[in-house]
């Protein structure tokens, strides 16, 4: 039920050496709805999390959990300074007060902090350089209405980064803008946790975003990782029915067996027993669980996130899967 701050005695260096956010056993509940059901991650420094999954996995409570926003029913998330994290929102025109000028919207953040005079000035002006808003003086005394959807994208993030944030956590940062800026906007994303050592937890229903951006990749249904591990096995070796079927629909994927999903995701106030997944499983459906011999398994126990690869580390939630 807390969100901490995790310390240790041996100071900076022993921080240093620590996740940027560790989640352990985190529960959200609205009601009997379980949004989020007994979640664990840790994401390190200069890494990028992604979490994918269809609407209703529960990825965006767990965000707005780890940001604050949202109390956890149970569970622990320990971040190594609460105060430097910051959020990148879908929809940056909602984001932005389009009564505000760009250089106030960017600087809030410092006003709340005290910070004011030349150096709040120059620290709005590198920011919005590091966003590639160049020269920033262009930008400074605009409003939101008069820039496009890909800069109104950037002051968002440099509302973000002039705080000096470890952690980034970006809700669909790209879903609102065109194809012909995603990748600009991925790329800034990315040069910041190369250059800055910035970490990013990215929630994303694009596989593509995913693979463009991403280390590692955690896979979200009904409120709990079905499958994590590195970028590459994840999406090349998906181990998880679920994540092999959300990957046949990707065009860029290729090759693949087009598996259509049965029905909606479930109710979360109605998590079925055994499997959550098994009413829309493959390889439940098909007769394939019981072939294997894992179907009465299937009907009974929830599976829980087993190493199947020892390296790279990769891990699923299926009682089919068995590790290599």
């Amino acid at each position: 039920m807390s969100r901490d701050r995790a310390t240790s005695g041996q100071g900076d260096v022993e921080r240093a050496d620590r996740p940027v956010v560790e989640i352990i056993d985190a529960v959200v509940r609205f009601g009997e709805a379980r949004a989020v059901d007994g979640v664990s991650l840790s994401v390190d420094r200069g890494e990028v999390l992604a979490l994918v999954g269809e609407s209703g996995s529960g990825k965006t409570t767990l965000i707005r959990a780890v940001q604050g926003l949202q109390a956890l029913t149970s569970g622990r998330i320990m971040l190594t300074d609460p105060a430097a994290v910051q959020m990148v929102f879908q929809d940056p025109t909602g984001a932005l007060n389009p009564r505000h000028t760009i250089g106030r919207i960017v600087g809030e953040g410092l006003d709340i902090r005290g910070t004011n005079g030349r150096d709040r000035t120059a620290l709005v002006a590198a920011a919005l350089a590091d966003a590639g808003l160049r020269p920033a003086e262009r930008f400074i005394d605009r409003f939101a209405h008069e820039v496009s959807g890909g800069q109104r994208q950037r002051v968002v993030i440099a509302g973000a980064m002039v705080m000096e944030p470890e952690l980034l956590l970006a809700d669909e940062p790209v879903a609102s803008l065109d194809a012909s800026i995603r990748g600009e906007i991925l790329a800034l994303l990315r040069s910041l946790v190369d250059g800055r050592g910035l970490a990013i937890v990215a929630v994303t229903h694009d596989l593509g975003l995913a693979w463009n951006i991403a280390d590692r990749i955690a896979v979200m249904y009904l409120g709990r990782i079905v499958e994590m591990g590195p970028t590459e096995p994840v999406l090349s070796q998906p181990r998880h029915p679920y994540t092999r079927a959300l990957l046949s629909v990707v065009p860029e994927a290729g090759g693949r067996e087009r598996q259509i999903l049965v029905g909606e995701t479930p109710d979360p106030r109605r998590i079925p027993d055994g499997c959550r997944f098994r009413p829309r499983c493959p390889l439940y459906q098909s007769g394939e669980a019981d072939r294997l011999g894992v179907a009465a398994r299937c009907e009974r126990d929830d599976p829980v996130l087993t190493r199947v690869a020892v390296a790279p580390p990769h891990s699923t939630a299926c009682h089919a899967v068995g590790p290599e």
